[in-house]
């Protein structure tokens, strides 16, 4: 009979060591010690060798469907609602958005049956070196702290940016929206983690301005030895968390990945609940889309310990987390901030003198407040731009004109003849 005969390594292994057993060179039982099988699971091999020749050697269940594959029914609806609705999703979440409408998958089934299909290209294998470190032992031991801008309400919509805190022990998320990656944005996540969870040890950020002060230092804080902080460093300082920066995106992994995991399954979920404004996104993110994530992907700490420590007694996160500036009180108890005017009123217990600095802070949530020494100064906004009047100037006559100066008796002007023009007559 002719044709050709597929065999796999392992079949072609036994017809080379069955071979020698019909030749008389190898016995049974070394036959079976060589392809790891028993003497009664060998005898079999050998009888339906000697009987039926190469093909007895092929496995039976080739070409045949598994008692355990899934109908081509649930393969056909499982690809028609793919396209219909799910399309671009990664196998793993569109198993689970299949779940939820009664065809259970594996992903991996999924993952071949879209591959088969030309439906999804796995990413491309690259060729990167990096230092393995290990994760902090302890949950709250140092929270990675990013923003992610991207185009998450479609394609033609204007960027948003997604503020993801993570934590290196265990991967648990904290996520908000914001118009753009600013300082209130990243002091209100801090503020939501604290809340939930308590004061963390310290935090992993990139070099943006927000978190590290481009400046140089002053004076000042170059006399004591201090490098110049950025209002989000002094908001960590007061709460004793410790700012790291990273110096590429690879050394904060971990929130980085997680990155990738919002812009597959929230891009995806806000697609789907028709979601367009920073306001709706950051409901749902509150109502059990971040549960969900931490629940799936957060793994428990190796050191049970929380690294977190409750706020203290007199601690208050609204006078931490805010910006703070220093301006110099005016002789009429008047200062200036951000284009606008305040008046310190005569009420206060004791009036800062004229040339003092006082601390002026902006809350979250657009609030002013005047500090001196610790103490809180009453004030009052001067309703229109103040009008600094100069003193009038002493009036003056014009100064006359000075007269053109005239050459002297002896200036060689004077002295020197001029040639004489003559015509000359015929």
């Amino acid at each position: 009979m002719g044709g050709h005969l597929l065999m796999s390594e392992g079949e072609r292994l036994r017809k080379v060591i069955l071979e020698g057993v019909r030749e008389g060179r190898v016995t049974l039982k070394s036959a079976a010690l060589r392809l790891g099988v028993t003497y009664r699971q060998l005898r079999r091999i050998w009888r339906r060798f000697r009987d039926e020749g190469d093909p007895g050697l092929i496995h039976r269940g080739r070409g045949r469907p598994s008692n355990r594959s899934k109908s081509v029914s649930l393969r056909q609806r499982a690809i028609r609602r793919y396209r219909e609705r799910y399309e671009g999703f990664g196998p793993t979440l569109a198993c689970e958005k299949l779940a939820q409408e009664g065809m259970v998958l594996d992903h991996e089934t999924l993952r071949r049956w879209l591959i088969r299909e030309g439906l999804w290209v796995g990413p491309k294998a690259g060729t990167r070196h990096r230092a393995y470190r290990e994760r902090k032992a302890r949950f709250g031991e140092m929270l990675q702290l990013d923003g992610s801008e991207h185009r998450w309400f479609g394609r033609y919509e204007p960027e948003a940016c997604l503020m993801n805190m993570v934590d290196d022990a265990t991967g648990t998320t904290l996520s908000l929206m914001t118009e753009n990656e600013s300082l209130e944005g990243a002091m209100r996540l801090l503020w939501h983690w604290i809340e939930r969870y308590g004061v963390p040890v310290a935090l992993y950020t990139d070099r943006h301005t927000i978190y590290k002060s481009p400046r140089h230092p002053t004076l000042e804080e170059d006399m004591a030895g201090e490098k110049p902080l950025s209002a989000f460093g002094k908001a960590c300082k007061k709460l004793g968390i410790g700012i790291l920066t990273a110096h590429s995106p690879q050394a904060k992994g971990r929130v980085e990945r997680k990155h990738g995991v919002f812009q597959d399954r929230f891009l995806k979920e806000l697609a789907l609940q028709d979601i367009t404004t920073i306001a709706a996104a950051n409901i749902l993110l509150q109502e059990g889309f971040v549960e969900d994530l931490n629940r799936r992907f957060a793994v428990p700490p190796a050191d049970p310990a929380d690294a977190h420590r409750p706020l203290a007694k007199g601690e208050d996160l609204a006078a931490i987390l805010c910006r703070e500036r220093s301006r110099t009180v005016s002789n009429d108890f008047t200062l200036r901030y951000e284009s606008r005017w305040y008046q310190i009123t005569r009420d206060n217990r004791s009036l800062p003198k004229p040339r003092f600095r006082v601390t002026v802070r902006t809350l979250l949530d657009g609030t002013v407040e005047l500090w001196l020494d610790g103490r809180r100064l009453a004030f009052e906004t001067i309703p229109t731009q103040k009008q600094v009047v100069a003193a009038p100037a002493s009036p003056s006559r014009p100064r006359p004109r000075p007269a053109p100066p005239k050459p002297g008796p002896h200036h060689p002007w004077r002295t020197t003849s001029r040639p004489i023009n003559t015509v000359a007559t015929t």
